[in-house]
């Protein structure tokens, strides 16, 4: 078993930056992919950010090239370091990692995001 906590959420005005880590509870095995989601009231939760085993990643339409997603193996910790906000950014971001056989699943409990004036 994994848990994963998120943290570094908060508001912050349009254009701001923030930075979201989630820390491991212990050391996730190579082979998992990290993710990103988020979820805005009244819409569904929504894929923002992978990073996969190999070190490749991929990022919604929607914040490419304002989103940064990477991974210190060290600290057992992913980060989304978020900039140019929009209002449209406002959700609770969830971490979450998945094995490659996809048996195995985690998720954090979340960190509001608020972007706003």
């Amino acid at each position: 078993q994994v848990q994963l906590v998120e943290s570094g959420g908060g508001l912050v005005q349009p254009g701001g930056s923030l930075k979201l880590s989630c820390a491991a509870s212990r050391s996730i095995d190579s082979t998992y992919t990290m993710a990103w989601y988020r979820q805005a009231p009244g819409k569904q939760r929504e894929l923002v950010a992978t990073k996969t085993n190999g070190g490749s990643t991929n990022y919604a339409d929607s914040v490419k090239g304002r989103f940064t997603v990477s991974k210190d193996n060290a600290k057992n910790t992913v980060y989304l370091q978020m900039s140019s906000l929009k209002p449209e950014d406002t959700a609770v971001y969830y971490c979450n990692a998945v094995s490659a056989s996809r048996a195995y699943q985690y998720w954090g409990q979340g960190t509001q995001v608020t972007v706003s004036s």
